[in-house]
């Protein structure tokens, strides 16, 4: 197992270096002088010289990325040009509203589509087809146009929820709490038939194998056959499906974050690339990339815990 762990280490490390250059890259050669969005078409040639060097445009690209990777690596995260203070601050007040909302969504799409995706597995039929063909409708729905619907139905018509807007959870954490079910809904609802059906395919896979039958033979119960052999050895494509889709819920925040005018990282990401702020889009979106490797550095491990032969195989 420690050779296990220092092998993903290690590809953990190569991600984080490979996801900070084509970051850092790919917002060099976007159009457009940051210097020369801050100041207007206005500003004097000097004043526009004065800030670029304040913003270290005039350097050479590849010292200001191993200036910008240093910093990172000392807890420097630079200072955002458009709201004058610092990412790092920006990113602490923030991230309480969109962590939270990501994780209520994973948890909400784990408890409808595990349990109803074993369901349709084992009782095969009218239910079977009955879940797989709300699970489709589930799919099918953008999660934008959920989010538009829950607040028509249940924001305007019925008023039971918030259609907007974040009170901080210093206000209380029932009022925040009550603020994020909405799009936490509309988050967990598309995952949640995703989950279901690939559940749903796992199980049934699982469920031809020769253990089971010698299970059965020994005389076990359905039921504990079910949840004692079934779904655990059912459980590596569900995990591994499961960091995927937490790493979608986040980024799914951008979108869903505006819809609802909350103050989370992914309003805030979208408002630095319309005032163009270098700086602080280089670090969010380098943040979100972070999230995603570092998801699927925890699945690995959690699959080479449940099923040893993993490590062998990667080995």
């Amino acid at each position: 197992m420690t050779g296990f762990l220092l092998r993903r280490l290690a590809s953990l490390c190569a991600a984080l270096l490979v996801a900070s250059l084509v970051v850092f890259i790919v917002l060099q050669i976007l159009p457009g002088d940051p210097a020369l969005v801050i100041l207007g078409p206005d500003a004097q040639p000097d004043t526009l010289a004065a800030l670029r060097h304040q913003l270290g445009l005039d350097l050479p690209v590849w010292l200001r990325y191993l200036r910008w990777a240093a910093d990172l690596l000392t807890g420097d995260f630079g200072r955002s040009t458009a709201y004058d203070t610092s990412v790092a601050s920006l990113i602490l007040q923030r991230i309480g509203v969109t962590l939270p909302l990501a994780g209520m969504a994973m948890l909400l799409a784990t408890a409808l589509g595990i349990p109803l995706g074993v369901w349709a597995a084992h009782r095969r039929g009218a239910v079977d087809g009955g879940i797989m063909g709300v699970t489709q409708i589930g799919v099918a729905v953008p999660d934008f146009w959920l989010a538009l619907l829950l607040i028509l139905v249940f924001g305007v018509h019925f008023a039971w929820f918030p259609t907007g807007g974040f009170p901080g959870w210093w206000h209380g954490a029932g009022a925040s709490l009550r603020a994020l079910i909405l799009p936490t809904i509309a988050l967990a609802i598309p995952q949640a038939a995703i989950l279901a059906r690939v559940t749903r395919g796992a199980v049934l896979d699982v469920g031809v194998r020769e253990f089971l039958r010698t299970a059965r033979a020994k005389g076990l119960g359905e039921g504990t056959i079910l949840w004692r052999h079934t779904v655990p050895n059912a459980l590596i494509p569900v995990i591994t499906l499961m960091g995927l889709q937490f790493s979608f819920l986040l980024a799914g925040t951008i979108i869903m974050e505006n819809v609802f005018a909350l103050p989370g990282l992914g309003s805030l990401l979208f408002q630095a690339i319309g005032q163009r702020d270098l700086v602080l889009v280089q670090d969010l979106v380098l943040l979100f990339a972070a999230f995603v490797i570092v998801i699927n550095f925890a699945v690995d491990l959690l699959n080479a815990a449940i099923d040893p032969r993993l490590r062998g195989r990667q080995a």
